[in-house]
């Protein structure tokens, strides 16, 4: 491991968090993945339920319709089926990182409309020309698809319209052209009924979307709460409370894994006699360079923050003693090299501790760095001093 070589792993993570400044349409994204979701768990039965109501159709009406067309669209309707239960299978088996609407809207759509089609031709090829009563059977089982197509696809309005489209239009479009003013009732009937389905369609995919969209904008609300109440509001860096926190977690990891920990603890020199000086507004201005600098200074898996006044402390997983010196005292040259007009002049002292994370606990550790600290600045400051090595 090479001091300070984490730069580039911190200018990474900083141009990730870049990309992500719109927050408007990171939150549609996640309204998008969300609507994603909800139509695979609702729809799912959806696949079973048209090809039971086109079973039951051709059952009631077997003795009406023509068996060899009823076979046909039995046959194609249950390939279309399978296709859509193979998508389903893939979709549950797949990682949740790849359920992503790139991936899949387009493939549940070609899906969707070639089943919606199929039940639609289908319904319309087996309807008999001069039987009144399996007519009125067949727009019945459609207008039930139409309705169920409501529930199943509700995340999706246009979802919802084409499904209901390619049910409902063929058999219904016939019944216009027909003779019987019969017949052209029930068609009028149907496409009547559908304004109303599709008024009901419009209001409840956009109460989805909006629910969708309160929830994530609630989370995001949440997210930025809470990483408030961990920042400090001056350098930018983890407050006391937080740093603790974290370092408690990668303390008992770095335990459980056997790996080494070392403790880092930073204190600017003279600072109060620079707040004397010029003033604590010159003095915060300091505070957020060297923010700046333990930022651009460390690996995400580091914990690092503001413990107090102008004390810093900093915790390296899996790094030998060797390495964490190595790393102060570039730290010290970095600080030695800040320009912070009016201030010149800037040092700091640093204390370094190690632990095999098996014999302390994570106080322990942090006072041996401290001590390490002001042994650091009774040698004169601007310096790193090195605990003895723990084990």
């Amino acid at each position: 491991m090479a001091p300070l070589s984490w730069q580039s792993d911190q200018a990474d993570l900083m141009n990730g968090l870049g990309r992500g400044q719109d927050q408007d349409c990171f939150i549609e994204e996640q309204v998008r993945t969300d609507r994603l979701h909800q139509l695979f768990r609702q729809s799912f039965a959806a696949i079973f339920g048209s090809y039971i109501a086109a079973v039951m159709l051709c059952w009631l009406c077997w003795d009406r319709f023509d068996s060899q067309v009823i076979l046909i669209w039995l046959v194609v309707l249950a390939g279309s089926s399978l296709l859509r239960v193979k998508m389903f299978v893939e979709w549950f088996r797949c990682p949740e990182a790849e359920r992503t609407p790139r991936r899949w809207e387009r493939r549940y759509w070609i899906t969707l409309v070639l089943s919606a089609g199929i039940w639609g031709l289908g319904a319309l090829a087996v309807m008999p020309t001069d039987d009144r009563l399996s007519q009125t059977l067949v727009m019945l089982f459609t207008v039930g698809m139409s309705v169920g197509a409501v529930s199943c696809y509700s995340a999706y309005r246009y979802m919802s319209l084409v499904s209901m489209g390619l049910v409902l239009l063929p058999c219904t479009l016939w019944l216009l052209v027909q003779p019987s003013s019969t017949q052209v009732g029930v068609a009028i009937a149907v496409l009547v009924f559908s304004t109303f389905v599709i008024s009901a369609t419009h209001k409840l995919s956009d109460a989805l979307e909006k629910a969708f969209r309160l929830t994530r904008q609630m989370e995001r609300a949440h997210t930025i709460s809470t990483r408030a109440a961990q920042t400090d509001e001056l350098t930018g860096l983890m407050n006391r409370r937080a740093f603790f926190d974290h370092a408690q977690v990668l303390y008992e990891r770095c335990r459980h894994h056997q790996q080494p920990l070392c403790a880092l603890m930073l204190d600017m020199d003279h600072f109060k006699a620079i707040n004397d000086t010029y003033g604590h507004q010159a003095g915060d201005q300091v505070l957020r360079q060297i923010g700046g600098v333990i930022t651009a200074s460390f690996r995400q898996a580091d914990v690092y923050g503001r413990l107090g006044g102008e004390e810093f402390a900093v915790l390296l997983p899996n790094t030998s003693l060797e390495t964490a010196r190595a790393i102060a005292e570039q730290l010290v040259k970095a600080i030695a090299g800040l320009a912070c007009e009016p201030v010149h002049g800037l040092s700091a002292s640093l204390g370094v501790a190690h632990t095999d994370a098996q014999d302390q606990d994570l106080h322990s550790l942090m006072n041996t760095a401290d001590k390490a600290l002001y042994r650091a600045k009774a040698l004169g400051r601007n310096q790193v001093a090195v605990a003895a090595e723990q084990g």
